[in-house]
């Protein structure tokens, strides 16, 4: 998740290995395995596997026991990706101490029912261990290697392909490689990164991951221009991962199948990750038919994991962003990929329109359909503006998304108070800067959303360790 987890996805029965003839439609030497109880093109994972694609959820270890969720996985899906469960944070605790329960149990469930497993992720600036968090220079480096080699020797053998490296780049327009306590070890761990998990299994595919990256822009050039490089110098890279975190403000580009197919023409595979489209009805519907449809018309496009299952599982859940209502019915974004796996016609002619500005860094800006966690401390209308949160949590972290609402006056800057919980301590922020990592923390918004139309929305988010509690936000404005 990315990553957010960016706080943040199989099938039972006998399995029949599918071996599809057009190799530019298959992983090198990977077989697609499909179940036998369902027919083809009824479920997601039977449609895209004939196509030899696969078609995967982020899965989550604490909603293993949930009879619909646990249903619906099995049903749809034949790739999965722990949600949180093979982090770093999650799999190596303690420093040498490894932690493999809750990723284990992801594993076994999805591989009992036929389904491929990818890895995510490897080495990240984000959801450290606070151990490593306080680590630098040599020993970080030397911490980096012994944590991948330590998780990828526990799953050799089971794991399709490992995200290695996840967003590694900064937004906007500079290109530039983000500035994290990783990149500060030497502008060559990346490199280092992807040898140290090739050697420690070979068999598997070893991909870069970002966000943002899904049309052309100075991000994703940045990260084309690394691929690039990587391969003629034989740097072991075999996919680019496209998180696919998508709203009204970070919309489905015009460009999305050229950007995947320049990529492709690299010699790489390209996959949709971590897709969530925020929206609903057919307009949702239509922006998740281009993307499958994008994928489907570039060869090496090898698959598309949607990051959860159910509107309520998802890290932005406001948005509804996934393609099964929180009840477990499927919703018209559903039929529309289904279709499109199935080489159906889009449910309705796609629209070509690129976006008008840079995009945000993937925070949700759709109305959120239930209830925000605390309510505005001004009602919207009474002149500056007021702030929301609303949460997504787990043991041990949580997201908070922040909502700004201008009131009778359009507003050209914000700052949003906030006291964490006691414990917690912010380790992501997207759509805003802050003050502080801890304690009591103000907000302010970034170039691209500082102003608001009069009773209009923005929206900022934060990744937290801790434990999280109510949290009452003040708002001012300029």
């Amino acid at each position: 998740m990315t990553e957010q987890s960016r706080a943040p996805r199989l099938r039972g029965g006998p399995r029949a290995a599918l071996v599809f003839a057009a190799a530019g439609l298959l992983a090198a030497g990977a077989a697609v395995t499909m179940a036998t109880s369902a027919s083809a093109g009824t479920t997601l994972g039977a449609s895209a596997a004939e196509k030899g694609r696969y078609f995967g959820t982020a899965v989550a270890a604490n909603k293993l026991s949930d009879s619909t969720y646990a249903g619906i996985l099995q049903r749809e899906f034949n790739m999965c990706t722990p949600e949180n469960e093979m982090k770093i944070d999650a799999t190596e605790p303690n420093q040498n101490q490894f932690s493999f329960g809750n990723a284990d149990a992801i594993v076994s469930r999805c591989t009992a029912n036929g389904a491929r497993m990818r890895g995510h992720t490897l080495a990240w600036h984000s959801q450290q261990p606070g151990w490593m968090q306080n680590m630098s220079g040599t020993a970080l480096r030397n911490a980096m290697i012994n944590h991948i080699n330590g998780v990828m020797a526990h799953y050799k053998g089971k794991i399709y392909a490992w995200d290695v490296v996840n967003e590694a780049f900064q937004d906007g327009g500079s290109g530039a490689r983000r500035d994290s306590n990783l990149q500060r070890t030497g502008n060559d761990w990346i490199e280092v990164a992807f040898r140290t998990a090739r050697a420690a299994d070979p068999a598997a595919k070893l991909c870069y991951n970002d966000y943002n990256t899904d049309g052309q822009n100075a991000k994703s050039n940045a990260v084309y221009a690394m691929v690039q490089d990587f391969k003629s110098r034989g740097v072991p890279i075999d996919c680019v991962g496209f998180q696919g975190h998508f709203n009204s403000n970070s919309p489905v580009t015009s460009d999305i199948q050229a950007n995947l197919q320049r990529f492709a023409n690299l010699g790489v595979d390209v996959q949709f990750t971590e897709t969530d489209i925020e929206g609903s009805g057919t307009a949702q519907a239509d922006n998740y038919q281009r993307v499958v449809q994008a994928c489907m018309n570039v060869s090496r496009c090898t698959g598309i994991t949607v990051w959860g299952i159910r509107d309520s599982d998802s890290w932005r859940s406001g948005g509804t962003p996934l393609l099964f209502d929180s009840s477990g019915n499927k919703k018209p974004a559903y039929t529309a990929v289904l279709n499109t796996l199935n080489g159906g016609s889009p449910t309705t002619p796609p629209t070509n329109n690129p976006p008008t500005t840079n995009p945000p860094t993937n925070p949700p800006t759709n109305p959120p359909t239930n209830p925000p966690t605390n309510p505005p401390t001004n009602p919207p209308g009474q002149g500056g503006c007021s702030a929301s949160v609303s949460l997504q949590t787990w043991t041990g972290g949580f997201v908070a998304t922040v909502r700004v609402t201008a009131g009778s006056s359009s507003v050209n800057g914000w700052s949003v108070g906030m006291t964490l919980p006691s414990g917690a301590r912010i380790v992501n922020v997207w759509n805003a800067s802050q003050s502080a990592t801890s304690g009591s923390v103000q907000f302010s918004n970034v170039s691209y959303n500082g102003q608001i139309a009069a009773g209009q929305s923005t929206e900022f988010g934060f990744q937290a360790d801790g434990n999280a509690s109510t949290m009452t936000p003040t708002c001012s404005a300029r």
